[in-house]
This record gives C-alpha cells, sequence and structure tokens, in this order.
C-alpha cells in the first residue's frame, strides 16, 4: 500500500524519538512501545537541559508550561514547547521542540515531532503527528472503532491489519486539519496534505491532496503548493 511506510511520512530529523522508528516499516508499530522508550530516553537526557521534576517526567528548562496544565508521565516536552492553560497530558507523551500543546488539548500516547500545533481544544491519542502539523481547533483524532474492533487501514483497494484496538491518525508531515474534523481510527494523511474544516475522514489520504469530502479529493495545484 501506497503512502503509509514511516519513510513517506516523516522527516526523522525532526524528532527526539528518531531512534524508536529505526527497523520499523508503520508509523502505527511504535503506538505499543512509546512508554518503554520514553523511560529510556528520559534517563539519558542530560540535567543541564532539563528538568525532572518527579519521577517519569521530563521537561526541557526553557519550555513554557502554564500552571494549570495537568502533566502525567511517562513523558518527555522538548526543547521551546509550550503547553498552555488547562491542557491535559495524560502520559505516554513525547512532545517535539517547538510544539504547542493547546488550551484544554488533551494527549495520550502521542509522539508530536517538532513544531506541531495542536493549540485549541484538541483530543490526539495513540497517533502520530509529523514536522510542523496542525490540527485546527476542535478537531481530534477518534482512536477507537464503536464496534470496539481492532483497526484495519484501508486504502487504494487494500487493507492493513494493525492487531491494535486503539489507533487514532498517523499526520505526515505539513499537513493541516480544519477546524472540527473528527480524523477516524486508521486515519492515515500524507505529508502536505490539507484537510477541510468539518471533514470525517477515513482511510489513507495521499500526499499534496486537499480532502474536501469523501468523495471529493483533489491534487493540490502548483499554486496552492506554494501558498500554503
Amino acid at each position: 500500500m501506497k503512502y503509509v511506510t514511516i519513510g513517506e511520512l516523516y522527516d526523522l530529523k525532526e524528532t527526539i524519538a528518531r531512534e524508536l522508528f529505526e527497523g520499523k516499516t508503520y508509523p502505527w508499530e511504535l503506538l505499543p512501545l512509546i512508554k518503554e522508550f520514553i523511560l529510556k530516553l528520559g534517563a539519558s537526557l542530560p540535567s543541564e537541559e532539563y528538568d525532572h521534576p518527579e519521577g517519569q517526567i521530563w521537561i526541557a528548562r526553557d519550555a513554557k508550561i502554564a500552571p494549570t496544565a495537568s502533566i502525567t508521565g511517562p513523558c518527555i516536552i522538548g526543547k521551546g514547547a509550550e503547553i498552555r492553560q488547562s491542557a491535559f497530558i495524560r502520559g505516554n507523551a513525547i512532545v517535539g521542540e517547538g510544539a504547542v500543546v493547546g488550551n484544554s488539548t488533551e494527549l495520550k500516547n502521542v509522539i508530536l515531532f517538532n513544531k506541531v500545533q495542536v493549540p485549541h481544544y484538541n483530543y490526539v491519542g495513540d497517533s502520530i503527528l509529523g514536522y510542523r502539523a496542525h490540527m485546527g481547533a476542535g478537531s481530534i483524532t477518534s482512536n477507537v472503532k464503536s464496534d470496539k474492533r481492532l483497526v484495519i487501514v484501508k486504502g487504494q483497494g487494500e487493507e492493513l491489519p494493525t492487531g491494535l484496538k486503539k489507533f487514532g491518525a498517523m499526520l505526515g508531515d505539513y499537513v493541516e486539519v480544519g477546524c472540527g474534523s473528527v480524523l477516524n481510527p486508521g486515519s492515515v494523511i500524507g505529508p502536505h496534505t490539507n484537510i477541510y474544516p468539518l471533514s470525517s475522514v477515513r482511510g489513507v489520504i495521499a500526499p499534496n491532496h486537499i480532502f474536501k469530502n469523501a468523495g471529493e479529493i483533489v491534487e493540490k495545484t502548483l499554486y496552492e503548493t506554494e501558498s500554503l
């Protein structure tokens, strides 16, 4: 299946977790491994650059943490990141350098690459968001199917079983998700793709496209690619 491998979705230079990706083909293979990796990596982080306020939490000294934010480990918050008012980090979260986790946003079992923005009322669970990916206000990753069955990635007439009950979305680098959108379990969105506001997204969306609705997914023109 095209467009769903780690190499097609992500620039691994833009995450502190790049070692975790080594030897893997599909990004969702990492979801069960995030906790153990954080504990290993956190123990190796230099104390002159990262505070370690309590067990299983490491926060870069120049990160901005609002006093009303709630942070549960295991968690690593990278350099220059911003955790805003009433953000809720539930554990197993890597927040990349310069990333923004906004007011009332909830994270659980995620990797946010550098410069990711989830700034307003977002839920991001069991997901990986690539470099400079952005989720508009109120957009969420839905990470469990309503029938509670294992998630299958579907695209180009093919199906890839994941073996996972909890799997939100894999967003490639520079993905833009419009306000109020729902990314259904097993969504994989290629780099430089835009999702219209109020969308319900399923399956694999190719890179450099605009998702208007399930029946209208169009390739970006050169002008659109340059202007976004």
